[in-house]
């Protein structure tokens, strides 16, 4: 099984390369000409995304094909005060050529929008803001000449006291998206309300691939092991929306999350690095009927985490635990 590793937008690595500068309204506002205050915001974008092509780079010259964008390329650009600006006008080559980027090297890259966007959520002003930040992510995406095989990773959201009703009004307020925007969603199960079991049931349902994060599973989970969902879990990445812009005898391969407890006493926030152990146990279970899988690690020191991952999977390696390294990030796991 071929096992490709990311990383989460910034680098420990790369010295003053964030792609997530921004500018608050308050300063916006300071500005009393409303024209420059613009350029200003449309100035931090496309420095970050020129620090985003840096590390596209650092990326390929690290052999990192597995990576996660920022979803702040561009300040306050869903912000309500500022919906009769169009960021993209000024920014299409910049775009553009992060894009191309990424075409030209074949690097699979995601969006995972912020925690306040919710499909789940019985108040219609939340679901409109949430959809207007999907919709931000899918045009982002749309300027960068991307595929639908770019995706926009969320989770079903709030409970809000009756889970099984949030479950069905998330299936109702998806299915009322428009087709530009289910296309690049995946779905993944939460480390508080909505479980590995919970969450690949919504995703069979509404034909969505499911990215299971088997930190969150193993802090919320009803009593089943990780491996054993997995059959049905990469079932979701071959049918449904799954599909769109696949091209044929190309599957794009499941992804998961993986992170490291901080601590016993604090389970669910993630450490500064990733145990090797745990993740290897999961991905050998897996190994003999799953042909690939990416591996988003989610981790405090970013690709940091990703190089001390490899070291340690280069020392099992050596002591012959049925890993090969075939290069800076990626390695072939036998059952």
């Amino acid at each position: 099984m071929i096992v490709r590793f990311g990383y989460v937008a910034m680098s420990t690595v790369i010295p003053d390369c964030s792609p997530s500068k921004t500018m608050t309204l308050a300063s916006f506002n300071k500005l009393a000409d409303r024209e420059a205050a613009v350029r200003r915001l449309e100035s931090i974008a496309r420095g970050n995304l020129h620090n985003t092509l840096r590390l596209l780079r650092h990326n390929v010259g690290s052999d990192i094909q597995v990576y996660r964008l920022t979803s702040k390329l561009i300040p306050l650009a869903t912000h309500p005060d500022l919906q009769d600006w169009d960021p993209f006008a000024g920014l299409a080559d910049a775009f553009e050529e992060v894009g191309q980027y990424v075409l030209n090297h074949r690097m699979r890259v995601s969006f995972h929008p912020d925690h306040f966007t919710v499909l789940s959520t019985p108040r219609p002003e939340v679901l409109e803001s949430s959809i207007r930040d999907l919709q931000h992510h899918v045009n982002m995406l749309k300027a960068m000449r991307l595929p639908a095989t770019a995706k926009n990773n969320i989770h079903i959201g709030g409970a809000y006291g009756d889970k099984p009703a949030a479950a069905e009004r998330f299936g109702e307020h998806f299915r009322r998206l428009p087709a530009e925007i289910q296309e690049r969603i995946t779905l993944e199960n939460d480390d508080k309300t909505f479980n590995a079991v919970e969450t690949l049931a919504v995703s069979r349902n509404l034909g969505l691939p499911m990215v299971l994060d088997i930190h969150h599973q193993w802090v919320n989970n009803e009593g089943e092991l990780p491996w054993e969902l997995w059959p049905d879990i990469q079932r979701t990445w071959t049918s449904g929306l799954a599909l769109k812009d696949v091209q044929p005898g190309e599957l794009l391969p499941p992804k998961i999350h993986v992170s490291s407890p901080r601590s016993p006493s604090d389970p669910r926030s993630h450490a500064d690095g990733v145990e090797s152990a745990p993740l290897l146990a999961f991905l050998k279970r897996i190994a003999a009927d799953t042909p690939a899988v990416d591996v988003m690690i989610e981790a405090k020191q970013k690709d940091g985490a990703l190089f001390g991952l490899m070291e340690a999977l280069k020392e099992l390696a050596e002591a012959g635990n049925g890993i090969t390294l075939l290069d800076g990030a990626s390695v072939n796991i036998e059952p």
